[in-house]
């Protein structure tokens, strides 16, 4: 059988269906979204098609972002419906309020994946933006995600004035009688998104920053800041996520200042037995001028001290009225020496090692001066050795550590007693 054969024969298979409009009408909308989807595959084809051959351009590298957040993808999905809203109008067996109610329901479906596309889109910018030097220091997330939540809500608004077939500025009017409610139920967004805008401003948070939290339990590196929340992931590898509003109304500390400067503060103390502190008779001197990193300051303060004792005339004969060298005073300069020729202390910050004052405990003897690194386990290397070196050399000096009593020290004084 021919084409024109066929023809004739759909057309009066088509003129009998007049007799019986409801399927007539049924049949029409039938084939009319068979169409609509046939259409939106070939659509989609061609534009994804398309846009593949365009972004293997160097210039239009942006394109594999749109691809990946799925934007053409949405932007076809619209096809079906516009092909609906169009094609009502070819079919004049069906009544006006149903072609009505159909038109306003595919309107409402293009409206919604226009939404769909300009959120993957919203998506697509943010992760070209990531790829840039300002992202590091100002994250626009929770921007981003504002904006898809008012778009969302007016896109909401817009779908259910179409269905129900009445003005959008009706709705809105409802809604601004419901301002109250709406500012209860958004109270936690109003607040985050202020401050979210407070923290980006003033460039007091940024995407990798080392933050500390106790009150939260945080203390590590933000990895994500959202217009809700701030994740926080930290050193044992777990994840505190934090409202951005706390983060204004409670104190956290930022260690980004510290790890900018090149340089990590040490500052911990020695606590030295007060009963091993002692002056130094001229042997000891003698020897510790001999150690090179005294031998400058034993020089200058010997001099100092046989100077200043010589013009107190003959009241000097007495130990009382003379100054002398005492062994902690020689192990502070010492510990000062070591601490500026250590190759890993930064010279160019404070560097000092001072007497603090004397407890129950001992004389603590601070050190307080900067490692020429702030990567954690380098730093911390450097301190355990600098403390290992100056422990082990307090001897040298006189000197020892407090320490409380422990029972192999009760257990050493009874059996000295006993054997006595």
């Amino acid at each position: 059988m021919d084409f024109p054969a066929l023809l004739s024969r759909a057309q009066e298979f088509w003129g009998m269906l007049d007799q019986y409009p409801v399927l007539h009408a049924t049949l029409s909308l039938a084939l009319l979204l068979a169409v609509a989807l046939i259409l939106g595959r070939v659509a989609r084809f061609l534009i994804l098609h398309a846009v593949k051959l365009l972004s293997r351009q160097t210039a239009l590298f942006w394109l594999n972002d749109l691809l990946h957040n799925k934007v053409f993808h949405r932007l076809a999905q619209m096809t079906p419906s516009l092909v609906v809203q169009f094609g009502l109008v070819l079919m004049p067996v069906m009544n006006d309020a149903t072609k009505h109610f159909i038109g306003n329901l595919a309107l409402a479906f293009t409206i919604l994946f226009q939404v769909l596309a300009l959120s993957a889109l919203l998506n697509a910018l943010l992760d070209i933006y990531a790829r840039t030097e300002h992202a590091r220091t100002r994250s626009i997330k929770g921007y981003v995600q504002l904006a898809k939540m008012i778009l969302f809500i007016f896109a909401a608004i817009i779908i259910v004035a179409t269905l129900i077939d009445r003005s959008p500025l009706l709705l809105l009017s409802g809604l601004g009688a419901m301002s109250a409610v709406i500012l209860l139920v958004y109270k936690d967004t109003l607040l985050s998104f202020v401050a979210s805008v407070q923290l980006t401003s003033n460039d007091m948070l940024r995407v990798g920053d080392w933050i500390e939290m106790p009150q939260v339990g945080a203390d590590g590196d933000v990895v994500d800041i959202t217009l809700h929340t701030v994740k926080v992931q930290n050193f044992d590898k777990t994840i505190v996520s934090i409202p951005t509003w706390r983060l204004m109304s409670e104190s956290f500390r930022n260690w980004r200042g510290m790890q900018q400067s090149g340089g990590r503060r040490i500052k911990r103390s020695l606590f030295i037995d007060a009963s091993g502190v002692r002056f130094l008779d001229e042997a000891e001197q003698q020897r510790l001028s001999e150690v090179r990193l005294l031998t400058d300051y034993v020089g200058r303060k010997r001099a100092e001290l046989k100077s200043w004792n010589l013009a107190q005339g003959e009241v000097s004969a007495l130990s009382a009225n003379q100054r002398r060298m005492t062994n902690l005073g020689t192990f502070r300069a010492y510990a000062l020496a070591y601490l500026k020729s250590h190759p890993d202390i930064q010279p160019n910050m404070t560097c000092m090692v001072r007497q603090m004052q004397a407890t129950a405990e001992g004389i603590p003897l601070e050190v307080y001066c900067f490692t020429q690194t702030t990567v954690w386990a380098d730093y911390e290397r450097i301190q355990g050795d600098v403390f290992d070196y100056l422990l082990a050399v307090l001897p040298e000096f006189g000197l020892g550590v407090f320490q409380q009593p422990s029972g192999g020290d009760m257990r050493a004084g009874l059996a000295r007693v006993g054997g006595a």
